[in-house]
């Protein structure tokens, strides 16, 4: 079977954020160009450019992938009433979101926070608020709003770049969401 343009297109477009993504959270946003993007792809810059002009191009599909995945966990969350069930679904949605292309994104995010704020990237200070907001009702008290924060965090905070943690990702994940959930009423 002969593939489409539009899938071959596709495909490349996706292979170019996945190795901008692992170059930018490895390497550096700032320490990272074009041209060894597209070294490591094996293209030549002019094909790269067809499918991005910049880097920072790049960046900006790859951010939009995972608010996507994040605005629909928000969405989710605030279609019915926060019960302790909910927030600990949301808690357990938001492990698999990190454990995916949006998690990555987010770790390349935190991994390159001083050279992202001239960009104005604030994704994962958003995403913990939205989430926060989402979660709490109105009527919680400070201790249930300080709950809920920690238990976004203890997620967060296992899938973090460079995590002195030890363990595997998934080892983390699963301690995450046990204290997560000790942590959410």
């Amino acid at each position: 079977m002969t593939e489409t343009p539009t899938r071959r297109r596709g495909d490349t477009r996706a292979r170019i954020q996945e190795v901008a993504l692992e170059r930018f959270t490895e390497n550096g946003y700032d320490q990272t160009s074009l041209r060894e993007i597209a070294e490591d792809l094996g293209v030549t810059k002019a094909a790269l450019y067809y499918h991005f002009k910049t880097k920072d191009d790049i960046l900006e599909s790859l951010l939009s992938q995972a608010s996507t995945a994040l605005d629909e966990l928000v969405a989710w969350m605030r279609a019915e009433p926060s019960t302790r069930e909910r927030r600990l679904e949301m808690i357990h949605r938001l492990a698999g979101i990190t454990q995916g292309v949006p998690g990555d994104v987010m770790r390349c995010v935190q991994q390159n926070e001083v050279a992202l704020q001239n960009l104005g990237t604030s994704l994962v200070h958003d995403l913990k608020v939205r989430l926060w907001e989402a979660a709490i009702p109105d009527e919680a008290s400070i201790e249930d709003r300080l709950r809920i924060r920690m238990a976004v965090m203890t997620v967060l905070i296992a899938n973090k770049p460079g995590n002195d943690l030890g363990g595997t990702a998934a080892e983390r994940t699963a301690a995450a969401l046990e204290i997560a959930e000790d942590l959410v009423r």
